[in-house]
């Protein structure tokens, strides 16, 4: 398994920029709630599922099962 940025540098500043603005919080979510915190509990639940593969939800990350 493997984790890392989304390979489009704009969609990473872009992200990162409504990270900094919302303190770190989803820049796709409404809710201010620890559950929302870049990186989030719904990517956390994908990264401990063995059979996911794919982005997060504001599509700054990708898990990869190959190494």
């Amino acid at each position: 398994m493997k984790i890392s940025l989304n390979p489009d540098e704009k969609v990473v500043k872009m992200i990162k920029d409504g990270l900094e603005k919302k303190g770190g919080y989803c820049p796709c979510r409404l809710e201010i709630i620890e559950d929302n915190k870049c990186m989030c509990k719904e990517f956390r639940d994908q990264i401990a599922d063995p059979e996911y593969e794919g982005f997060c939800h504001c599509m700054l990350y990708y898990k990869s099962l190959k190494d």
